[in-house]
């Protein structure tokens, strides 16, 4: 094989390459407009009463955003707080064991600041809370590592809050309460929303770079034989 011959086979094999990459965004960019297509349906619709402990398994990333509404009763626990930046600057979520017939859920009951935190008290009684459905952040946040030991957490992680506390079995996810008529803290309907969607200029990219190479491919194609 000439040398010719392999830059010609590197050229179409470089214009297949990216013209999939190409592809596969145009692919993604569908499943994220069906994805926020789907959480504006949800965020837009009545509360339902969340899944109850059978259907727990069943629980994935699908199922976020969902608007619900858990009835039950505060156990008397101390908060959690769990490490944020919000609108409204640094400060903590704050978390607290609701249970309900179906379940033990972990509600985000909102966000209060750094030097608030002293003010949060254990919630008692009957509550009904309506929010979101977030899926439960295992592990910690970027760079930054769950410390159930020193009671650090930087996120949502339902089971490791669970272990740490004794709460037993809990939902693998999470609500985030609407805002509160209530003044003061902590503060809901706090959750952002938003998802990035980039995907079209990516697909454009991989799409112009693959018709460069398959015009280099074209060009040495067309050259001399004894080039």
């Amino acid at each position: 094989m000439t040398r010719r011959h392999v830059f010609l086979a590197l050229a179409v094999l470089g214009t297949v390459l990216l013209a999939g990459l190409g592809v596969w965004q145009v692919e993604r960019r569908a499943w994220k407009l069906a994805l926020i297509d789907r959480v504006e349906r949800r965020l837009a619709a009545a509360p339902v009463t969340t899944p109850p402990r059978a259907a727990w398994r069943g629980i994935d990333d699908d199922s976020a955003y969902l608007r619900v509404r858990a009835t039950g009763r505060w156990r008397p626990a101390a908060p959690v707080f769990v490490q944020a930046v919000t609108d409204l600057g640094g400060g903590y979520w704050v978390l607290a064991p609701l249970d309900t017939p179906g379940g033990t859920i972990l509600v985000n009951r909102g966000f209060v600041p750094l030097g608030d935190r002293a003010a949060i008290h254990t919630p008692t009684g009957e509550a009904s809370v309506t929010g979101l459905l977030r899926v439960t952040e295992p592990d910690g946040a970027f760079l930054r590592d769950n410390d159930p030991a020193a009671d650090r957490w930087y996120s949502r992680d339902t089971a490791a809050i669970a272990r740490a506390r004794r709460l037993g079995q809990v939902a693998p996810y999470f609500i985030d309460a609407d805002a509160s008529a209530a003044a003061g803290w902590p503060r809901g309907g706090l959750t952002v929303v938003r998802f990035r969607n980039t995907h079209l200029i990516y697909a454009l990219t991989w799409f112009t770079l693959a018709a460069m190479m398959a015009y280099l491919a074209y060009r040495i194609a067309r050259a001399p034989r004894d080039a």
